[in-house]
C-alpha cells in the first residue's frame, strides 16, 4: 500500500490544486483493466435473465420502464477492483422499489451476484454500474392494472468504464453553474425523489438552459427560493464554518452520505436543513457530490464567483481529495470477484 500511495502522491499537482484522479486512472497501473473476451470490449448487460454485451442489450419497447420512466435505479461504481459502498446502494434500490410499489425480480445476494459478473466479464477496474427495476408490460385487462401484483417486474444492469461527470480540467477550476430560472425540481409530492427514478426531464431541460446561459451544469430549486439538488448530484453549501446540505426534494445520496461523514472527520459542522439560493450565492465554498465524479467543486453561480475566489475552496479540495485517496485505500471497498467471468 505505501508503493500505491507514494505513485498516487506521484501524480498530484500543487497543494493548491485537486488531485487529477481522471489522469492517474489512465495511468496507473492500479487502475489497468483485467483479460477479458472481446466481445465485452464495450461493456456488458444483462437483459431479464441474460447476460449480453452491452451493443446487443434492449428493452422491450412495450415496457413501461421505457415509454412511461415507470422505473427506479441506481449506480454503484468500481475504482481500483472495488465496488464503493454496494451495500449502501443496495439497500437504497431496495427502499426505492419499496417506495414505488415494484418487486425486484432478484434477490440481494442474486443482484450482488450479476453487478459483480458484469464487472468481471468486462474486466473494468474503474466502472459505472446501473442497474434498474422496470414495471414490466401493461396487463392486458383494464381491471388489472390498478394492482401492482400484475405486473411482470424486470430487471435490467449494465457496466462500462467510469463516467465523470465532470473532468479534471474542470474539478481542478471549479464548474460554473447556474440556477435554473425556467424549471424546478419535480414535486415530492408528484415523484418521490428518495425513489432513484427515471423521471429526469427537468433535470435535461435545466441543463439545456444551463448551456442557453453560457454555464456548465444547472441547480434546481422548490420553486420557493430553496436549493433542491443538481442533474445527477447533490448540492453543499459551506459559510461561515459550517457546512450546509438541503434536506428534502432531493435523492438521499450515496456520495451524499459519504461527504457528510468526510466533514464531520475532519472536525467541521454539518446540517441537513433547507438551504436558501441567497445562501448559495454568499458561500464561502460549494460543490456537488455523485456517484458519477465524486466530489465536484463549484466556482461561479449565475455568473458569480463564489466568496473564497476562483477555483475550489480549502475544504472542498481537501475533501476531494480525501475521498479517493480514502477509496483507494479500500474504505468501504467491496473488492470485485474477477473470477466470474
Amino acid at each position: 500500500m505505501a508503493q500505491t500511495l507514494a505513485a498516487d502522491r506521484a501524480h498530484a499537482p500543487a497543494a493548491s490544486s485537486l488531485l487529477p484522479v481522471q489522469e492517474i486512472m489512465a495511468t496507473h497501473s492500479e487502475h489497468r483493466r483485467m483479460p477479458h473476451d472481446a466481445t465485452y470490449a464495450g461493456g456488458a448487460a444483462y437483459v431479464i435473465d441474460r447476460f449480453t454485451p452491452l451493443d446487443r442489450a434492449g428493452v422491450p419497447i412495450a415496457d413501461l420502464g421505457f415509454n412511461r420512466g415507470d422505473a427506479v435505479y441506481d449506480v454503484v461504481s468500481v475504482s481500483r477492483g472495488s465496488f464503493f459502498r454496494l451495500a449502501d446502494h443496495q439497500r437504497r434500490f431496495a427502499a426505492s422499489c419499496k417506495r414505488v410499489r415494484l418487486t425486484n425480480p432478484l434477490a440481494a445476494e442474486e443482484e450482488r451476484a450479476v453487478l459483480n459478473r458484469l464487472v468481471a466479464l468486462a474486466g473494468y477496474r474503474d466502472a459505472y454500474v446501473w442497474w434498474g427495476v422496470t414495471r414490466g408490460a401493461t396487463p392486458q385487462r383494464a381491471a388489472d392494472r390498478t394492482d401492482p401484483a400484475n405486473f411482470a417486474n424486470r430487471f435490467f444492469a449494465y457496466a462500462i468504464p467510469y463516467v465523470f461527470i465532470a473532468d479534471d480540467e474542470r474539478r481542478s477550476r471549479g464548474a460554473d453553474a447556474v440556477v435554473s430560472r425556467e424549471y424546478f425540481r419535480i414535486p415530492p409530492s408528484s415523484v418521490d425523489p428518495r425513489a432513484k427514478n427515471l423521471n429526469g426531464l427537468d433535470f435535461a431541460m435545466s441543463l439545456f438552459e444551463a448551456g442557453d446561459r453560457g454555464a456548465e451544469w444547472s441547480l434546481l430549486t422548490d420553486g420557493a427560493g430553496n436549493l433542491t439538488e443538481a442533474p445527477g448530484s447533490n448540492i453543499f453549501v459551506v459559510a461561515s464554518g459550517t457546512v450546509a446540505t438541503p434536506e428534502d426534494w432531493c435523492l438521499e445520496g450515496i456520495t451524499r452520505m459519504t461527504a457528510l461523514e468526510l466533514v464531520r472527520d475532519l472536525g467541521r459542522e454539518v446540517e441537513v436543513r433547507k438551504v436558501a439560493v441567497a445562501e448559495l450565492m454568499q458561500a464561502d465554498e460549494a460543490f456537488l457530490t455523485s456517484s458519477a465524479g465524486g466530489i465536484v467543486p463549484l466556482n461561479s453561480v449565475d455568473g458569480v464567483v463564489l466568496a473564497g475566489g476562483p477555483g475550489p475552496g480549502p475544504l472542498t479540495r481537501a475533501l476531494h481529495d480525501r475521498y479517493w485517496q480514502k477509496r483507494w485505500e479500500g474504505w468501504h471497498g467491496t473488492p470485485v470477484d474477477y473470477t466470474a467471468a
